[in-house]
């Protein structure tokens, strides 16, 4: 078609095999679709098209993504507010004509339906970051790296350290939105029966808070991780790279944080001894 439907925070480009969604970078577009900047669907992710009325004198064209062709979307676990949906087109009422022949169009287009085999949009790309409530999250694309802060994370992670997992070691991703009570970011690992503690105290995880781990900065890392997984396998991937040095300072800070911990009993003789020796050979 290769015809373009501007509307609200976003534009339409209609090609032949794929619908490309520009968002724009304006001060009332919602955070996500910044960070996501632009997001090219193959139409055999597309199940359907919907137009509906919107609010406040507009029309809402919609692409239904397949279930699994788009990480982000299964990361989501339908828990984007409507606002946020990055699937979402929405036009003045007087466009609704126009937004119906693009539809029908489209429609016309699409020849697969029901769930597909592997992703077919393009997760966001890496490295991504972002600051959780009691840890930093990192990812480079082979692992994913939790660093925590004295500030906010628990003495069971604090005991356990920080955590570096390669993907192959993963089985997928749990992504709670920040925006509910108790928001988290889980990875589930491929070796692990067990049932998982509560977030706040699973080194496998970091919790969210007000101002930590926002939905434009966990989601996409999110989904990442998750394509990441499985592209991975079964087999799994090539072990990450050691890590750089850490700084001095820091590691004092961390001992004696570790040290306040010993001192009030939540860590005994032997896992303060471990722990700082952990510690000093990090030097």
């Amino acid at each position: 078609m290769g015809d373009v439907l501007a509307g609200f925070h976003a534009a339409w480009e209609f090609e032949s095999d794929s619908v490309l969604i520009r968002f724009e970078r304006g001060i009332r577009t919602p955070k996500l679709f910044q960070a996501l900047g632009e997001r090219r669907v193959p139409l055999e992710a597309i199940a359907g098209v919907t137009l509906t009325p919107g609010k406040r004198g507009t029309v809402v064209l919609r692409a239904v993504p397949r279930p699994g062709a788009d990480p982000l979307m299964e990361a989501a676990a339908d828990q984007l507010k409507e606002g946020s949906d990055p699937y979402r087109l929405v036009l003045p009422a007087e466009r609704e004509t126009l937004a119906e022949y693009y539809a029908d169009e489209l429609r016309a287009r699409l020849t697969e339906s029901g769930p597909a085999e592997r992703f077919l949009v393009a997760a966001p790309e890496v490295p991504l970051q972002f600051k959780a409530y009691d840890g930093k999250a990192s990812f480079d694309g082979r692992s994913v790296s939790f660093r925590w802060f004295w500030t906010g994370a628990s003495s069971a992670k604090w005991k356990a350290g920080d955590q570096s997992f390669p993907v192959g070691a993963l089985s997928g991703v749990e992504w709670r939105s920040p925006e509910v009570f108790e928001g988290y970011l889980r990875l589930l690992r491929r070796t692990s029966g067990e049932q998982p503690p509560q977030p706040d105290h699973d080194p496998a995880a970091v919790v969210f808070g007000l101002g930590y781990g926002p939905v434009h900065e966990s989601l996409p890392f999110a989904a990442a991780v998750l394509a990441a997984v499985r592209s991975a396998g079964p087999g799994g991937a090539a072990p990450a790279d050691a890590g750089p040095r850490r700084d001095p300072a820091d590691i004092a800070d961390r001992i004696r944080h570790l040290g306040e911990l010993h001192e009030a009993g939540l860590v005994t003789d032997e896992e303060f001894s471990v722990k700082k020796a952990e510690l000093l050979a990090e030097l």
